[in-house]
């Protein structure tokens, strides 16, 4: 049974209000060769599955679920972004759900509410059963599973990430919310812009809450935001590794941080497990995923960004097969992060510096993005400086003189 009547048409309410919010429009259809897979389980959210399995793929391959963004579709997103290019050259086999307008007029999954995004229901569920029909059918490898999604996909991939922590090993996070941002239509907007703020360890119940008494490994965690993004402030990225680091029992403090091709800064946060969140933060990217068609990484589109091949990234952070030397878009090595040279500085009240990206609102007061330093009142009234010292990660300083 899917939640309630009143929930699923508050989803299509959201979907309507969040288009015209946004402005984006849909991306086209493409990737005709995706097999669509019916018969999967008893898909409580009545989602649509297309799964692509490279020729020759080998028993014990890993296996890649992708969600797409509002008012785009499944198979656009596979080509658009280049999926299915590194489910050749990397061996895996690629599952993509698709959202239908009957559960959300602009094809959102239902990330703000708990009976599509808890264990065991609706569109949580629904995925679950794509991932294990792909592994049973293809003998893929059940401790080799992923998923990554964009925008509101983004934020459903935080959520499954956080229903099914034995399920999946990693997740990617593209200009998404933390898991259980929001719980409501409403509560949604806020999330998207400007952001709720909450300590680590309330992100990381939140998380948590769905496994009580989980002593499995938790899931890795890319996240990636434009540092421009209007639609998903960036203040997300940081509330988003807040969530992933507690959850993993370590700080939100980064350990070592590289700059990489298009103007990416990424920073890496490490446990006694290794590296478990990594933050991809873009400068001046928007609403959008960094791909490299000059490289065969994915299409120009809407949602885009000609900057460098995110979904290399992503694959290699799993550590997926790389058989081809010459696979478009291998990151490599990314080298010496250099001189960062000075840092940029603003002074503006705190209300511009919080409509400009800069900073979050916690019950009235502001604070950073990224560091989090306690800025004061949230009003036109109070002016203060910040440095922002890497790509969308800003201090407060004494002045800009």
């Amino acid at each position: 049974m899917r939640t309630t009547t009143l929930l699923r048409r508050a989803g299509v309410l959201l979907g309507t209000l969040a288009l015209a919010f946004t402005g984006l429009s849909a991306a086209p259809a493409a990737a005709a060769d995706l097999e669509r897979v019916t018969g999967f389980g008893s898909n409580p959210g009545a989602l649509t599955m297309y799964r692509y399995v490279p020729d020759d793929l080998p028993a014990g391959a890993p296996v890649v679920l992708v969600l797409h963004g509002c008012t785009q579709d499944a198979p656009g997103f596979v080509t658009t972004y280049g999926w299915r290019t590194y489910a050749d050259s990397r061996g895996f086999a690629l599952v993509a759900a698709q959202q239908e307008t009957a559960n959300n007029s602009s094809r959102c999954f239902n990330w703000f509410q708990g009976g599509d995004t808890s264990r065991g229901r609706g569109e949580a569920l629904s995925l679950r059963q794509m991932v294990a029909h792909t592994v049973s059918a293809v003998g893929a490898d059940p401790s080799r599973v992923y998923v990554a999604g964009f925008s509101g996909g983004g934020a459903m991939a935080a959520s499954v990430l956080a229903a099914y922590p034995d399920v999946f090993a990693g997740g990617a996070v593209l200009a998404g919310v933390p898991h259980g941002c929001a719980t409501s239509m409403v509560g949604a907007f806020g999330c998207m812009n400007p952001g709720v703020t909450k300590t680590a360890a309330q992100w990381g119940d939140l998380v948590r809450s769905q496994n009580p008494g989980y002593g499995g490994p938790w899931p890795s965690v890319a996240i990636w935001h434009g540092a421009s993004d209007t639609t998903v402030a960036p203040a997300n990225a940081g509330e988003l590794v807040k969530q992933w680091t507690n959850t993993h029992g370590t700080d939100a403090t980064a350990d070592g941080s590289a700059s990489l091709p298009g103007g990416v800064t990424r920073r890496d946060y490490d446990s006694s497990a290794g590296t478990v969140v990594r933050d991809y933060r873009v400068t001046g990217m928007g609403h959008a995923v960094p791909v490299r068609p000059s490289e065969g990484c994915g299409t120009t589109g809407a949602y885009t960004a000609d900057l460098m091949c995110s979904t290399a990234y992503i694959t290699a952070d799993w550590d997926l097969g790389d058989t081809d030397p010459g696979d478009p878009g291998d990151p490599g090595d990314p080298g010496d992060p250099g001189d960062p040279g000075t840092p940029a500085c603003f002074t503006a009240s705190n209300y511009t510096h919080v409509r400009q990206g800069r900073a979050t609102v916690r019950y009235g007061y502001t604070y950073a993005v990224g560091s989090g330093d306690a800025l004061g009142l949230w009003n036109v009234y109070t002016v203060t400086s910040l440095t922002e010292t890497e790509p969308g990660w800003y201090e407060r300083a004494a002045s800009c003189g």
